[in-house]
Parts: C-alpha cells; sequence; structure tokens
C-alpha cells in the first residue's frame, strides 16, 4: 500500500521560449520538456501526451497571409463583383481581418448574419428579445433597418462591440459597399447574388450543397480561400482561412499546415532521450460551451490537425459509481475495491452499448485531450504553448 500512486491525470503548461519562423520546435518541444521535468522533479512516462499549441506551430512555419493576398485571391475567384459573405462568426480576432480581405476583393458585400447568434455563441440578441418581436429565426429574414426597428444597438457582452456595425464599417473602409441581412437558412442569399462565400465553420459542408442545390454560380467556404500560396504567402490546403487568427491588422496567422511530421519527430525525440514512448498532438480550440456566455469554444476546423496514432479513438471506461451502485451494492471498503479492480481489469476492449460504461464521455481523444489542455495553457500571457498531460490512459487499477 505505501507505493499506491494517489494522483491521476496532471496537467502541467510547460513554458518555452518565443517561437519564430524557421525555428526547429520539435526540438526546442522536447528540450523544455525535459528541463521541465528536471527543475521540478516530476519522470517521465510512458504513454505521456505532450501537446503543441497549433499557434507556434504555424509560427515555426510562417503560415501568414496579409488582407492584400485574401483580396488577390477572392477576386481571382469571383471576379470582383457583388458577394454574398453568410454566416461569419463575430470575432475581431478571428474574422474581422478575413472580411477586410473578402471586402478588398469585391465591389459589394451581402453580408448576411445568423441570428439571434452567430454558430459558435457569440450573441447579437437574446432570445427573449426574439419571443417579445414576434420574430420566427428560422425563416424570417429581416433587413438592418427592421434588425434596428426591432432590437435597436446592441453590444457584445464581452468585447464591448456592436458587431454589426463594426463589420459594416470594416467593409465600408476599403471602399466596398456593403448591405446587411439577417436569417439563418443559406438560400435566404441567393435573393440578393449568386456568388457566395459561407463562413460557417462545422456546418459548412451542408451550406455549400443546400446553395448549390439551389442554383448558386459560384460557392466558395472560407475553407476554400487561401488554399495556396498568393504572392509567396503561407496558406492552408485543407481549411483555407479557417482556423486563423489576427496577426495584424493587415496580416492573419493561417492555421498549421500538415504537421503529421512534427509530432512523429518529437515522438522519436523523447524515445532517444528519455526512453519513454509518448504520445504527441497539436492542439488548437478546445472544445466546449460556456453556460454563462453561450460561447461554444471550437472556431477551429477540429480541436487537433496532427496527433500520434496512440491518440486515435475514444475512450473505453467503464463507470465506477454505476458498478459500485449495481453490480457491487453489497460490498464495501477492499472487497468493494477489489471487485471494481477485478472488472476494469476484465472489461471489454469495445464497451459501446453497454450499461456499465452509460455516462462516460463518447468523445474523440484527441478532442478530449485538446480541450484539457485549451484550459491548461489559456489564451493568454501564461506562456505555456506545450502541455504535458500524464496519467490520462490510467485507471482505477493503476
Amino acid at each position: 500500500m505505501a507505493n499506491e500512486r494517489r494522483v491521476g491525470t496532471v496537467s502541467r503548461g510547460i513554458r518555452c521560449p518565443i517561437i519564430r519562423q524557421g525555428d526547429d520546435l520539435a526540438q526546442i518541444v522536447t528540450d523544455s520538456v525535459i528541463e521541465a521535468a528536471e527543475a521540478e522533479g516530476f519522470e517521465i512516462r510512458d504513454r505521456d501526451v505532450i501537446s503543441v499549441t497549433e499557434s507556434i506551430v504555424a509560427r515555426s512555419q510562417g503560415n501568414y497571409c496579409t488582407v492584400d493576398d485574401i483580396a488577390e485571391d477572392v477576386r481571382n475567384k469571383f471576379d470582383g463583383g457583388t458577394i454574398g459573405v453568410i454566416f461569419p462568426i463575430l470575432s475581431r480576432n478571428r474574422f474581422a481581418i478575413c472580411l477586410r480581405g473578402i471586402a478588398k476583393g469585391a465591389r459589394k458585400i451581402v453580408l448576411m448574419l445568423s441570428y439571434p447568434s452567430d454558430e459558435v455563441g457569440n450573441e447579437l440578441v437574446s432570445l427573449d428579445k426574439i419571443d417579445e418581436a414576434g420574430v420566427n429565426p428560422y425563416s424570417d429574414v429581416l433587413s438592418l433597418q427592421k434588425y434596428r426597428e426591432l432590437f435597436g444597438y446592441g453590444k457584445h457582452e464581452f468585447t464591448g462591440v456592436d458587431y454589426v456595425e463594426y463589420y459594416s464599417d470594416l467593409i465600408q473602409e476599403t471602399g466596398c459597399e456593403v448591405e446587411i441581412i439577417f436569417a439563418n437558412h443559406a438560400k435566404a442569399i441567393l435573393e440578393y447574388t449568386d456568388s457566395v462565400i459561407n463562413c460557417d465553420i462545422h456546418t459548412r459542408a451542408r451550406t455549400k450543397r443546400i446553395l448549390k442545390e439551389a442554383g448558386a454560380k459560384k460557392v466558395y467556404g472560407l475553407d476554400e480561400i487561401m488554399t495556396a500560396p498568393v504572392n509567396g504567402s503561407g496558406c492552408n490546403e485543407r481549411y483555407g482561412l479557417l482556423g486563423s487568427n489576427k496577426a495584424t491588422e493587415n496580416q492573419v496567422k493561417l492555421f498549421p499546415r500538415e504537421c503529421k511530421q512534427l509530432v512523429l519527430d518529437i515522438q522519436e525525440i523523447m524515445k532517444e532521450r528519455t526512453g519513454k514512448h509518448v504520445e504527441v498532438m497539436v492542439y488548437g480550440d478546445g472544445a466546449f460551451k460556456d453556460p454563462k456566455g453561450k460561447i461554444w469554444e471550437l472556431a477551429d476546423p477540429v480541436v487537433s490537425p496532427a496527433f500520434t496514432d496512440g491518440l486515435i479513438g475514444t475512450p473505453n471506461e467503464l463507470k465506477l459509481k454505476y458498478l459500485a451502485d449495481n453490480d457491487f451494492a453489497d460490498l464495501s471498503g477492499d472487497a468493494l475495491k477489489e471487485a471494481i479492480s477485478n472488472s476494469i481489469r476484465k472489461k471489454d476492449a469495445d464497451l459501446v452499448g453497454k450499461m456499465a460504461s452509460e455516462g462516460t464521455t463518447p468523445r474523440q481523444l484527441t478532442d478530449l485531450i485538446g480541450s484539457l489542455c485549451d484550459l491548461t495553457s489559456g489564451s493568454g500571457d501564461k506562456g505555456t504553448p506545450v502541455v504535458l498531460v500524464q496519467g490520462y490512459f490510467d485507471n482505477y487499477t493503476n
């Protein structure tokens, strides 16, 4: 009993130097993790997970593009006419610079905002106010004038920004004409233009299908803008502008390009230096919803764009309280502990549909661990862009 481990999963933020383009990220990450272990007195173990935030991966790749790069790509795809820009998220960091580039590449933007909130939960107007106004958000299309009559000006709870005004001003500052409407069904935009950029993230494939079936002539998702370099810029072949972040007022940092080799390199270097087989992943936004602000964090197209094979799949866990309350309700103390431990040791390789696993989290390992890492590293000044997760694959018997 003296040697029994008393700690399960531990998540540690690892401090690293500031990363610049061209840095050997695999070497920096492994150095930082090993130095942290030596400084803090903990050991690296098999199946520890080293998670690297997507931002330093993209920075080491130099994966940036400018407003002018975006504008040129948009002009090449749409010939500079009237473009419907639909379902964008409300974000100065995530979308504003992209919108500036799109506007510079168009003559007129018809901006269609979903309401009462965007895809990730940023609220334009409350559901209570929608109810009071007698508006049906599933069917009603509102002009800007009607929207202002019903709801006036409203500033975002956390940013203090009226996004309708902010996006309108931003478009006009580029010399582009703007019209704003509010609707939640994609086909509404076709009353205004048959050329569309749909900016939704997780519903983008369905939106494109609906628009094309309804007769739209040109449809590109935000994931199809900047999929190749423009004038030597960065790009993202798979996700385009999705997952990008503001770098400066005229530049965005794109989501990392292919980085499977990076996670494999880190795994290999750690094996050489410590003798331990660790798992490695790159992570972006976590996937969780804030009950107060109603914001669903995941503005990236995926939580993890690259990970080692040991992170494929979902947890396969038994619910301890189910076993304690049902199968072993008559046991207590050491007898209960031993019975539950035996159940865990003998559990099926696939517990899908089994009552004893009911209530466990049926999510991808990378989504769960990535969310833990995002919460650990934060999005501000913690200075820990690498997170070491230990004991994640332990269970009650370890």
